[in-house]
């Protein structure tokens, strides 16, 4: 495929206008050219489904990973106080995101418990988070015995509304945690100005986002530290793994120490010996850092076929009422497509609620989900209000107040009702694959008083 720096979302728009890709739903026409009457028999209701061929499997295995493992399995050097392969990755990494440095860590966690940590979030701080995010987020803010504070969500870009930060903070605000949620780059311009006006620290949350670009950028170098995941399901996999990103010698070098149980470690701390600071084990092993390296090498070209499909997907699914795809935040240029997102509009499909639409679209042959609900109602909120170092850290008014709070939040309260995804894997397939999609989803729509 042509990559394009210069393939935009725009152009791609453009150039499709006049084909079948930007037809108008009317009357018994598809989007795609096909008679809906071939189709009219839902596959939930034992009609033929749209697609019975499988989707491509993920993780994806290359054999040139497989004399590096073997050479590191040889050689007993498995962890990265003695092997080379982390430090490695680590220069890698930091080339293909545009920083300076990079520090491997066990987990996309380690590395934002890491991150927190060294940039002084501490205990009975808070932390201004994203509702609409994996609950690792808030997890890594309660083990620093800090309170996750939730702006709500801009429904449109699926990401922190940076107009509902302001009133969140107050003066036991330490930090900004913006998550480029599902690969969506979030509004970071706006949100380093009011970190630079409040005397903040910006952590990017970038475990989904590796590549995509914001304001000529890329997500995860646009803050203080950008923290990265390499888990199973990501872009970038290695079972388990994470990365933190940054352009400071000195807070990269604290990083280091903290990930590698408090040694001191670089040129800003030669003047230390032993162990001088609090720290971890959160490293990378070598067996990580070699399967990252082999999985890099199609990281690009990767990203391309998923932006080519989803501008695709962009300009078809648009056009089938109830059916809003996600928008891009005002600087962004480029998602990473962790996971095709769209709202899902039920007045649209005659009040059909959205789990029989899912289901729907699954019996076509078309994996999709939810997303994520409220987790904030969830229990480990109130078990973590409930312990004895919180009840110590804030008053019995702030924590009433912040479970209040937590019912405050209706954008992404409508946002979890309404979001459907599609999975990153499905996004690698070809036109075809994504004619796919389409067809299903307009058959269900088509056919939709079949399900009520």
């Amino acid at each position: 495929m042509k990559r394009p720096d210069s393939f935009t979302r725009r152009k791609f728009i453009a150039s499709t206008a006049t084909g079948t890709v930007g037809t108008v739903l009317a009357g018994n026409i598809s989007l795609l050219g096909s008679p809906l009457q071939a189709v009219s028999e839902l596959a939930i209701k034992g009609g033929k489904p749209v697609r019975t061929a499988d989707w491509l499997k993920w993780p994806r295995w290359y054999s040139d990973a497989e004399e590096p493992m073997l050479s590191v399995l040889r050689s007993g050097d498995w962890y990265r106080g003695r092997g080379t392969k982390g430090t490695e990755f680590e220069r890698l990494y930091a080339e293909l995101i545009g920083s300076k440095r990079a520090v491997a860590t066990a987990s996309g966690t380690a590395a934002l418990e890491t991150a927190l940590h060294v940039m002084g979030v501490d205990a009975g701080d808070e932390v201004i988070v994203s509702p609409y995010t994996f609950i690792a987020t808030y997890n890594v803010v309660f083990n620093q015995k800090a309170l996750p504070v939730f702006a709500d969500t801009d429904q449109e870009t699926f990401n922190i509304n940076p107009h509902k930060i302001p009133e969140k903070i107050n003066e036991r605000t330490r930090a900004i945690l913006p998550v480029h949620i599902l690969g969506l780059p979030a509004d970071m311009n706006r949100i380093n100005a009011i970190a630079k006006k409040h005397d903040l620290v910006v952590i990017e949350d970038a475990c989904q986002a590796w590549l995509a670009e914001y304001d000529g950028k890329k997500c995860g170098t646009l803050g203080d530290l950008g923290c990265f995941s390499f888990q199973n399901s990501k872009h970038i996999p290695s079972g388990e793994g994470g990365a933190i990103v940054g352009n400071d010698d000195k807070i990269m070098d604290h990083c280091y120490s903290y990930h590698n149980c408090g040694r001191a470690f670089g040129n800003s701390m030669s003047a230390f010996q032993g162990y001088p600071f609090r720290g971890g084990n959160k490293r990378m092993t070598e067996f990580q850092a070699v399967i990252l390296m082999s999985q890099m090498q199609r990281a690009r070209a990767d990203a391309d076929k998923r932006l080519e499909n989803a501008l695709y997907l962009d300009s078809t699914l648009k056009d089938i009422p109830g059916i809003i795809p996600y928008k891009l935040t005002e600087g962004a240029t480029r998602s990473a497509y962790h996971l095709y997102p769209f709202r899902y509009k039920k007045e649209y499909f005659d009040g059909l609620p959205r789990e029989k639409f899912l289901a729907a679209l699954r019996a076509e042959g078309i994996p999709c989900d939810g997303g994520y609900g409220p987790q904030y109602h969830d229990g480990l909120m109130e078990e973590a209000l409930s312990s004895r170092g919180y009840k110590r850290l804030f008053s019995k008014q702030r924590l009433n107040r912040y479970r209040e709070e937590l019912y405050n939040l209706p954008d992404n309260d409508q946002l979890t009702r309404e979001a459907v995804w599609f999975f990153q894997n499905m996004l690698l397939g070809e036109q075809k694959d994504m004619d796919d999609i389409v067809h299903a989803v307009q058959k269900v729509y088509e056919n939709r008083k079949q399900l009520l």
